[in-house]
């Protein structure tokens, strides 16, 4: 990940990416790499980083394109964002001159429940360089459908799930918020390892980068494909998750599930078509429901670029079905060990400091 923002820093001026999948489609048949059987090689590293967003922006309404100006400012933002990290008072980079300092009483300002103890700025970060194109015009978002870009309204047992959720998530205050609100007995955030998110546990990466459906994120937005006639692999690089596609076979039994389901494919002429279900009460998509059911369609466009599509349907969550598209452009970049563990060396401190939190909050037994 590091390399990559190296690099790109040293490419500020570098154009936006021009990427046309309907007129490249038009190369597909002999143009485009094939199996000994025939069906497009859709093998290969993919990196799906991109500036545009998932969800967009209110402002757009349903205007599905940019202008060119919109994107170019959308490409400028980033490296300047990236400049703007390498910012730092002299002194805070000098471990000479301020040795065993301590961060400040409250924390840096940044707020969320890794505890306003700072994290990541944006020079870590690996967004992409660039707005993606579909037909030679940028998009204003992944999602195609509703025609507003945006994820259609929660069902009523959507929003009761949200709210559950949203109810033991908040910004850390430093406190036992969960004991002093509700009582020395309440539930809490931190009452078992298996309550914290996936991501912060190491076994799916954030953001359903694993998915389906397979989203881009901050950083580590490299996928790679390994194809046979009765398997397709799809190794995700943030915390090596690997889906794996069974070819022409049925579904697992129901009492079969697991965080990105179980996906089958089959190919309808030229395209990879991929159905996934049997998801557990905990899918990669967050907020979906065991419900959730997801269509996937991989077209290889050239040698160098994929275009994936995907429709969303959980009628337990969402009013409708949803559905987005961006293009997978192929890259000479190597797939490394994604250095995460299931639980992190933190999981045990975070789990002792929520029970001193708890004792404080509840004060000396009477």
């Amino acid at each position: 990940m590091r390399n990559r923002v190296l690099a790109f820093m040293g490419a500020f001026t570098v154009a936006l990416v021009w990427v046309a999948p309907a007129a490249l489609a038009q190369q597909t048949g002999a143009d485009i790499p094939r199996m000994a059987d025939g069906r497009p090689d859709l093998s290969g590293i993919y990196d799906t980083a991109t500036l545009t967003p998932l969800q967009r922006p209110e402002r757009y309404g349903n205007t599905l394109f940019l202008t060119e100006e919109e994107a170019a400012a959308i490409e400028e933002r980033e490296p300047q964002a990236i400049a703007e990290s390498f910012d730092i008072p002299a002194e805070r980079n000098d471990i000479n001159a301020v040795p065993n300092e301590a961060p400040p009483v409250g924390g840096d300002g940044s707020s969320g429940a890794a505890g306003n103890v700072g994290a990541y700025n944006t020079f870590w970060m690996d967004r992409g360089t660039a707005a993606f194109q579909i037909d030679g015009r940028f998009r204003t978002s992944i999602i195609v459908d509703p025609p507003n870009g945006r994820r259609p309204p929660l069902t009523p047992s959507g929003r009761k799930a949200a709210m559950a959720r949203l109810a033991l998530f908040r910004e850390n205050t430093g406190t036992a918020w969960w004991v002093e609100e509700n009582g020395p007995d309440a539930p809490g955030p931190y009452d078992d390892p298996e309550i914290r998110p996936l991501a912060e546990r190491c076994l799916l990466g954030f953001g359903s980068t694993s998915g389906p459906p397979m989203l881009p994120v901050l950083y580590n937005n490299l996928k790679r494909i390994v194809q046979t006639e009765d398997y397709v692999m799809i190794l995700v690089e943030m915390v090596h998750d690997a889906r794996i596609v069974r070819m022409n076979a049925e579904h697992a039994p129901p009492e079969i599930r697991g965080w990105m389901g179980d996906s089958v494919g089959h190919w309808e002429e030229d395209t990879l078509v991929v159905d996934t279900t049997n998801f557990n009460d905990t899918p990669a998509l967050n907020g979906a429901s065991r419900d959730l059911h997801i269509v996937e369609r991989f077209t290889r466009l050239d040698a160098d670029t994929l275009l994936y599509q995907f429709t969303v349907d959980d009628p337990a969550i969402w009013s409708t079905k949803w559905s987005g598209e961006y293009v997978w452009p192929a890259t000479s970049d190597r797939m490394y060990e994604y250095a995460c563990h299931e639980a992190n060396y933190a999981m045990g401190g975070i789990l002792r400091g929520a029970r001193i939190l708890e004792d404080e909050a509840r004060g000396p037994p009477k």
